[in-house]
This record gives structure tokens, C-alpha cells and sequence, in this order.
């Protein structure tokens, strides 16, 4: 079979990484409903070798299958809570007052998109807001508070430290976490008050902090269809990646399976 010059140029290209970012309702150009997306996400994805494209804010289903189609890998961000009516229904008053969410059509969205990624069998990497927004999308619930809800629990909402090792997570041995890191216990930063509850049923927790808290997960063996590349982590490894090769090797490890991806299909 004879490989043609556009074939060998497309297999040399860096990868496409669409990354899902966080809505604003204000802008700062005319005051309209806004996106944002921190700069440290695009920079761990280009030190990696790919090249960060920003997803469009509307959920419309069409526009989001067409960005999936010409991206080479999915990366979803963190930022405000999801919508507890998507996995817990009505929430008692003391931990509903405790939940900050984003706007709806960020929820709808993200949703919409995770479907594709499935049905497009694209890689996916999921940080903190997406490690726990692919676990309800697969049917999983969320611990709201864990302060109020996990007896015992360490300070996870270290947003002094939100670029420093905030606490240790101890890896699942076999794991792609912990293949990749090449570690059993990791350093991990922490800035959240929600986390991974109930596990979906595709899913399997591949570390935890030293109170319980999920930090990770993969898909099992055949979990919801198997894809290129699927991991998820509840901490912020864009924040370490310049400081700790480990954090940065997340998203080689991410990119790397991106290329492999394409160019299988081509």
C-alpha cells in the first residue's frame, strides 16, 4: 500500500486537543454571557506537543459532534459545581447551600459532548469538575460537601495552595495512572469541596487521598465501550506540570495516545 504525502504530513501534525471551558455571565468585552479558560490548561496541553483549541459555548448538538469529529482528543476542565439535579434530585438545605453551580447550559453541554466522545471513540482526560462530571455522565453521583459529608476528611479546598502538593494520593498498582507516573503514592494539589460519591458502574477508582476520597479513575475492561486513552483526576496536574515531570507526563501520556489515535485511521 503506498502512503501518499498528505498521509505522512497528517501522521507529523500535532494533535488537536478541544478543551471544554468554564462559562461566565459577564464578560468583560459588552457584558454578555462569556467563556474562560485558564491559561495554565493550554500551556500543560502545548508542552506536550499538542495544539489547545477552545470548544464553543453553545450546546448545540451538530456544532459539538462537528468538534469532536475534527479534534483529536477531548480534555474537560474544572470550575463551578454540576447541577445536583443531575445525579441527587433535592438536596436537605445545609448542603444545598454549600453547592456553587455553573450555568446550566455548561452541564448540557458537557453532557452532549461526553456522548459524543463515546460515539466518536475519542480520547478523553478528565480534571477535577470533568473527573466528576464523566462519573455522572456514566450514571455515577457526587459526594456535595466533604466537609459535611465525610467524617474524618482532610482539608481539600487548599486554595492557598492551589500550585503546590497540597496531599498524597496513594495509586491504584496496574493502573494508567500508575503505569504512567511510574509512582504508588503521588503528590497531589487540592482545591475542591465536592468529589467522586458513588462510582458509575464503568468506571474503577485508581487512587485515593488518605481519608478515601476518590482522586482518579479509568474505565474498566470494557467499561461503556472502551476508548483510545480515558482517565480522570480530581486534582489540578496543569498547575504542577511545569515543576513535576509527573504531572506533566499526564498530558504526553494524553497527546501521545491522541497521535496513535489518528493516524490508526488513517
Amino acid at each position: 500500500m503506498t502512503v501518499s504525502r498528505k498521509q505522512k504530513s497528517s501522521k507529523r501534525e500535532p494533535p488537536i486537543i478541544l478543551i471544554s471551558p468554564s462559562d461566565e455571565r459577564k464578560g468583560e468585552e459588552f457584558g454578555d454571557k462569556s467563556i474562560s479558560l485558564a491559561e495554565t490548561y493550554q500551556r500543560a496541553v502545548m508542552m506536550a506537543g499538542g495544539v489547545p483549541l477552545v470548544l464553543p459555548s453553545l450546546a448545540e448538538r451538530g456544532v459539538l459532534a462537528e468538534c469532536v469529529r475534527r479534534c483529536d482528543g477531548v480534555l474537560l476542565t474544572g470550575g463551578d459545581d454540576i447541577h445536583p439535579e443531575l445525579y441527587a434530585g433535592k438536596l436537605p438545605s445545609s448542603l444545598a447551600k454549600t453547592v456553587r453551580p455553573a450555568l446550566w447550559e455548561r452541564d448540557l453541554r458537557e453532557l452532549i459532548l461526553i456522548d459524543e466522545i463515546f460515539r466518536q471513540r475519542k480520547p478523553v482526560f478528565g480534571i477535577c469538575r470533568g473527573h466528576q462530571m464523566l462519573n455522572v455522565a456514566l450514571g455515577g453521583a457526587l459526594i456535595v460537601d466533604i466537609a459535611r459529608q465525610v467524617p474524618g476528611a482532610i482539608n481539600h479546598r487548599r486554595d492557598d495552595k492551589k500550585n503546590e502538593i497540597a496531599h498524597e494520593a496513594r495509586l491504584t498498582p496496574g493502573s494508567l495512572l500508575a503505569k504512567i507516573t511510574a509512582k504508588q503514592h503521588l503528590g497531589v494539589n487540592s482545591t475542591h469541596h465536592q468529589a467522586v460519591g458513588r462510582v458509575a458502574e464503568a468506571l474503577c477508582v485508581t487512587a485515593r487521598s488518605e481519608d478515601g476520597v476518590v482522586e482518579a479513575t479509568e474505565l474498566k475492561a470494557g467499561g461503556a465501550g472502551l476508548l483510545p486513552f480515558f482517565m480522570t483526576v480530581q486534582f489540578h496536574p496543569e498547575r504542577l506540570a511545569a515543576r513535576y515531570p509527573e504531572h506533566q507526563a499526564l498530558f504526553e501520556s494524553f497527546t501521545r495516545a491522541c497521535v496513535i489515535n489518528r493516524n490508526s485511521k488513517i
